[in-house]
């Protein structure tokens, strides 16, 4: 494919060794690698993806875009309601009010109509058959990424599979993705920290939102400031400050905010 290459001239320095920048045993297809970016052990491929400066890949299975994708923008989620009900297509800019008028104000058609519309207009206009891991972040010892948007100062490290999802990191908040985590149809805000094997399914997450400790999410909407430990969630709207740390704890079908 058509393949970009950056220059290739400092070191990272970890605390008992330096790795040179540059690409080691990986193969390569459709990839414009940016400067000073450290590649090594990919042992199925790096594909259709653009990689910014500074960025350090190591010992993953595959990163890869297969044809168009919205990087979970678009997906439907069954907030509130198991069967569907009172769906929320989520997006990078979703907010607790806009989420809350789409899953309330069902009485409102039109209103509703008109603003799923917006929203299925901006998934169109990020759509893209390339993906983009943004400048300095860091992807080791992971095993399947597919569709997924990367940005700044993302951290990486021991995922098990992350599919169709935005990862919206930044320099000031970046986003840390940790050991075992299982990702698909996602959307992480900046300053989230998913880790532990956690299982996270049809969710948007959150600014500053903490998901860990074997912790399962499906088809809900976490917004800033929540933290899930051990527990279950399916179907909830979960407000700011919304915290559950025990095993026993399964949230279903429910609205909460500042709740613990």
């Amino acid at each position: 494919g058509n393949i970009k290459l950056g220059k290739f001239e400092n070191e990272f320095i970890f605390p008992n060794i330096k790795k040179p920048s540059g690409i080691y045993n990986a193969s390569l297809h459709n990839c414009t690698i940016g400067d000073n970016t450290y590649i090594a052990h990919i042992r199925n491929s790096l594909s259709n993806y653009k990689v910014g400066k500074n960025v350090f890949i190591e010992n993953v299975d595959v990163i890869e875009v297969e044809g168009k994708t919205y990087f979970g923008n678009g997906i439907q989620i069954n907030v509130l309601d198991e069967t569907g009900g009172r769906k929320v297509p989520i997006y990078n800019e979703l907010s607790s009010h806009l989420a809350y008028i789409l899953a309330m104000y069902r009485h409102r058609p039109k209103m509703i109509d008109s603003v799923r519309k917006m929203i299925d207009d901006y998934s169109k206009k990020i759509s893209s058959t390339e993906g983009s891991i943004q400048d300095n972040s860091k992807i080791l010892n992971s095993r399947i990424i597919r569709n997924v948007h990367i940005g700044e100062n993302t951290v990486i490290e021991g995922a098990e599979q992350l599919i169709n999802g935005s990862l919206n990191s930044s320099s000031e908040d970046p986003i840390y993705i940790g050991s075992g985590v299982i990702m698909r149809d996602f959307i992480l805000s900046s300053g989230s920290h998913i880790s532990d094997s956690a299982i996270v399914e049809h969710c948007f997450i959150g600014q500053s939102c903490k998901l860990g400790k074997d912790y399962s999410a499906e088809h809900s909407l976490f917004f800033s400031n929540c933290v899930g430990f051990h527990g279950e969630a399916c179907s909830i709207f979960a407000g700011p400050y919304t915290v559950t740390h025990h095993k026993s704890t399964l949230l279903i079908a429910g609205m909460f905010s500042f709740l613990n």
